[in-house]
């Protein structure tokens, strides 16, 4: 399975972006599915989850009520807005073991190259 994580760019403090991530096949379908962010010299942090049907979201501490995670027969999203610089990430999706996915890097068996995220002061 392939992943593809796409959407990064350049934006201003308070702004907004929309992350996509999509996968080779439909395994995603079945699985849930998470965001992660690695900026550098950190280690990968959590941001948000989604189980296979939608029904169960989890979110980062440091992104909680500006972020939201959704997905649909094809795609995973993840909306942000009100972006801080301190959000400037590479951001990576990957897809869980099962259909629940959670805070856990070992709870996911695949993941993308990521996208990045750069927030401007």
């Amino acid at each position: 399975v392939q992943l593809q994580a796409f959407g990064g760019g350049l934006v201003q403090a308070g702004g907004s972006l929309r992350l996509s991530c999509t996968a080779s096949r439909r395994t995603s379908s079945n699985n849930g599915v998470g965001w992660f962010r690695q900026a550098p010299g950190k280690e990968r942090e959590f941001v948000a989850s989604i189980s296979w049907n939608g029904g169960s979201t989890s979110y980062g501490d440091n992104v909680q009520g500006r972020f939201t995670i959704s997905r649909d027969s094809a795609k995973v999203y993840l909306q942000m807005n009100s972006l801080k610089p301190e959000d400037t990430a590479n951001y990576y999706c990957g897809i869980s073991r099962s259909a629940y996915a959670g805070r856990g890097l070992t709870n996911y068996a695949y993941w993308g190259q990521g996208t990045l995220v750069t927030v401007s002061s």
